[in-house]
């Protein structure tokens, strides 16, 4: 096997590690944001994240990991689409914060 063809393997073998990797934190975000809405009884909307922001920094122990950003959509009415955000760090939920939004009483 030649260098090219080993070095094309690792790089096809890095985009699959990342595409995996990539699936897998989406689904723990998408977990994490309607667990947010469940726990504060607001609708989450569509059943999914968006991924808005990635970059490489260092964890508290020197590491480096991905830090990725998911928008989710909620709702209290169901007039309105009010906006959260996840930071994922690595595969672990760093924060989940939500817009602002009106309580309803019974």
């Amino acid at each position: 096997m030649d260098f090219n063809s080993l070095f094309y393997l690792l790089v096809l073998a890095a985009l699959g590690w990342y595409w995996l990797s990539s699936i897998h934190v989406l689904e723990i975000a998408r977990k994490a944001g309607r667990k947010a809405c469940e726990k504060s009884g607001v609708q989450f909307l569509d059943d999914t994240v968006a991924s808005t922001r990635i970059k490489i920094v260092r964890t508290e122990s020197g590491r480096r990991a991905l830090r990725r950003n998911y928008r989710f959509e909620f709702t209290e009415t169901g007039n309105t689409r009010l906006e959260g955000e996840i930071v994922m760090l690595g595969d672990s939920i760093e924060s989940v914060t939500m817009d602002p939004y009106q309580i309803l009483l019974d």
